[in-house]
């Protein structure tokens, strides 16, 4: 295994650091000062100062740095190149989309790219490449247990030259940023099939007939605007077959492609974000004093900030391996890993922030700090692309197959 930063990802690095710390890192409270905020997502505004963070970041010609294809305006970085600049984009809660490299938008520009037809690509994919549309993805739904996709009840059913979208779907994230103009929906087309050829996915535009968006979701209370997380009713929503990506029955092909760089991505920006917390620890701890000493020096603090930069550290170093696993052998080689992060990085993070609360008293749980927000992140995450209870499920099963494997090798 080689993590070692060719000269052209370290230069991105640096360019990418430069402009976190002089352009996006002063510009968070002027961001934060011109969201609207409320349940009610149709008040939702895009701040202005979001805009002309995209507009100078697309002019320095930092943007789609996920984008691997440079044959669609991607940077053409490997996976392990893009992953230390997603980790300095998870500094900052704003980073992601002033670079156009924000989910759930990443994933279904990944989708477009390699399975999209040429005319789906024109109409959708060349918008949110250039940071004009946003999108969302429809799979989750509140009457099932979705942490089993397969479980899947909405539909999309062909009618002659049409497919009809039924049921509801919930925690879609995105649907409440005003930006937003279209969804991918996941649907049951035939149950009769083999379980993983049932589903289909289906590009939605929200302004089809049938489409409720009903309500946003908080999480602990906030409601993450401007994008928000959404239920969402399809009623007899009618679409020409044109919009489905791939073919029916196509949908957990579709999926497995998408979700294991996009796994990477979550991961390394939830180390940037540990990163930050760790260092909004250590500020916090060696400004205040009680008891005649900096809290750095109470307790156990000084074992706690220790446990935490080796936790980062060898996250770090795992989520590395995965995306050069993912580089050199391809998804299928990496599935364990990818489950192996995204199970030990969303944890380091709500440990980090956990303990940053603790240092920082009562201030850690207002909003004078990021940390309550960070809590609801790492939170999220762990159930965000499979819970964690899923991804140990499977690591187990490949564990064993392997083991069995090497067993019956040396007989």
């Amino acid at each position: 295994m080689d993590f070692t930063f060719s000269q052209r990802s370290h230069d991105w690095l640096q360019r990418l650091d430069r402009f976190m710390r002089e352009e996006v890192e002063p510009a968070e409270a002027e961001y934060a000062a011109q969201l609207v905020g409320g349940a009610d997502w149709r008040k939702w505004r895009q701040p202005a100062i979001m805009e002309s963070l995209k507009a100078r970041a697309r002019e320095a010609g930092l943007w789609n740095l996920f984008l691997p294809e440079r044959d669609h305006g991607g940077a053409g970085l490997s996976n392990v190149e893009y992953a230390a600049l997603a980790e300095r984009m998870g500094h900052s809660f704003m980073a992601p989309e002033v670079f156009n490299c924000n989910a759930p938008d990443t994933g279904n520009m990944e989708v477009l790219v390699r399975y999209g037809s040429p005319e789906q690509q024109a109409r959708w994919l060349a918008p949110l490449l250039a940071g004009e549309i946003r999108s969302a993805f429809c799979m989750t739904e509140p009457g099932v247990a979705s942490s089993d996709a397969t479980n899947m009840r909405a539909t999309a059913t062909i009618d002659g030259d049409e497919i009809v979208l039924n049921g509801r779907k919930w925690w879609t994230t995105g649907i409440g940023h005003p930006n937003v103009r279209f969804v991918i929906f996941m649907g049951l087309s035939d149950p009769a099939a083999e379980k993983h050829r049932r589903h289909t996915m289906v590009i939605c535009p929200l302004d089809t007939p049938g489409i409720t968006v009903e309500r946003m979701l908080p999480v602990f209370g906030t409601y993450d605007e401007p994008s928000g997380h959404g239920e969402i009713r399809f009623d007899n929503v009618r679409l020409p077959l044109a919009n489905v990506i791939l073919g029916t029955g196509r949908g957990f092909e579709i999926a497995q492609g998408r979700l294991g760089p996009g796994r990477i991505h979550h991961c390394m920006r939830a180390l940037g974000a540990a990163e930050r917390t760790l260092a909004l620890l250590c500020a916090r701890g060696q400004e205040r004093i009680a008891f005649g000493q900096p809290l750095v020096h109470l307790g156990g603090n000084g074992d706690i900030i220790a446990d935490l930069r080796i936790a980062i550290e060898q996250a770090r170093l795992l989520t590395f391996k995965a995306a050069w696993t993912i580089d050199t052998q391809g998804v299928k080689a990496a599935m364990s890993l990818i489950s192996q992060i995204k199970v030990v990085v969303p944890n380091v993070l709500q440990d980090a922030v956990d303990a940053a609360i603790q240092i920082h008293g009562a201030a850690g749980l207002s909003d004078d700090t990021p940390l309550a927000a960070l809590y609801g992140y790492a939170r999220t995450l762990r159930l965000a692309d499979g819970p964690d209870a899923v991804h140990r499920a499977l690591i187990a099963k490949l564990e064993l197959r392997e083991q069995a494997a090497n067993r019956e090798a040396r007989t």
